[in-house]
């Protein structure tokens, strides 16, 4: 199930990516032909990116495409391989759990406020990427606590260099 998730918005941030592409090239086209720019690209675009991110991380998680170095998980015992992965594992659920947690307050406020991003002919909504922060951080810490269970019960699938 949670395979399907991080899939999924996988997906969905992968559509994302192909709207940001069209828009930044409505807008490059615009200026260059007719010296217009699209109105609101850079406030999509910026707030887009943070999106499309934070919707990548929980399946890069589950993928195991985060970045980290074999050397020393390479020299060791199959005990020890655990014991490291696992520590990495925590780490990762800590931080995403108090990404979330820093990011609640913030969201909460630029919900209140009515927060926008921009000036004039378009303006573009904050609250809702923040939201998303805090969410796809949750997210991002169960997929962790998931691997984590998965490792200690036997049913991970491990990358050929660490088996």
């Amino acid at each position: 199930m949670t395979e399907k998730i991080t899939r999924t918005i996988h997906i969905i941030s992968a559509f994302w990516v192909i709207v940001l592409a069209i828009v930044i090239f409505i807008d490059v086209m615009g200026r260059y032909l007719f010296s217009l720019p699209l109105l609101g690209a850079t406030e999509i675009i910026k707030n887009s990116v943070v999106a499309v991110t934070f919707l990548q991380l929980p399946f890069a998680i589950y993928k195991d495409g985060m970045i980290r170095t074999t050397i020393v998980l390479g020299s060791v015992n199959d005990y020890w391989k655990r014991l490291l992965r696992s520590f990495a594992n925590i780490c990762g659920l800590l931080f995403f759990i108090g990404t979330a947690l820093s990011a609640w307050g913030p969201a909460i406020e630029a919900l209140g406020v009515s927060e926008y991003e921009g000036e004039g002919a378009l303006r573009v909504p904050t609250y809702p990427i923040r939201f998303l922060v805090v969410v796809t951080s949750l997210f991002s810490s169960f997929v962790y606590l998931n691997i984590l269970y998965q490792d200690w019960t036997g049913k991970l699938k491990l990358n050929p260099h660490e088996s």
